[in-house]
């Protein structure tokens, strides 16, 4: 199951991205029961059961809470709220430009928190 989430993420992110966003490498590898796109090694977005979340700053995910079917993720009906994360729905995720748009923020996030993340790890 793990390889047609793979395969059409990798489709999708292709369509958006062309496999770069910016100078960032972007690829998408497994990831438990989905698939995963990784900005230079630091994840940002998954396709699995649950459906394609993307990992956000607390502004863009307010933005996208406001729209009818975008909700928390959650990988689990009783699980913890992946609070950093988004569930979009199709209509969303399936347009590349749109996509694209959200996937630059997502990396630059993502990228911005690792960076944070060390300096906090070298000077602690």
């Amino acid at each position: 199951m793990a390889k047609i989430f793979l395969d059409q993420i990798t489709r999708m992110i292709d369509r958006a991205t062309s496999g770069r966003i910016v100078d960032v490498t972007v690829e998408c590898k497994h990831f438990f029961s989905g698939a995963a796109v990784y900005a230079n090694g630091r994840i940002c977005a998954s396709l699995t059961p649950v459906g394609f979340a993307i990992k956000l700053p607390k502004g863009s995910r307010d933005i996208l809470l406001k729209r009818r079917g975008v909700k928390l993720l959650r990988y689990f009906a009783k699980g913890p709220v992946k609070k950093e994360y988004v569930v979009l729905p199709k209509a969303l995720f399936s347009d590349p430009n749109g996509l694209r748009g959200w996937l630059e923020i997502s990396v630059a996030y993502v990228l911005r928190s690792s960076k944070r993340a060390t300096r906090r790890m070298l000077s602690g």
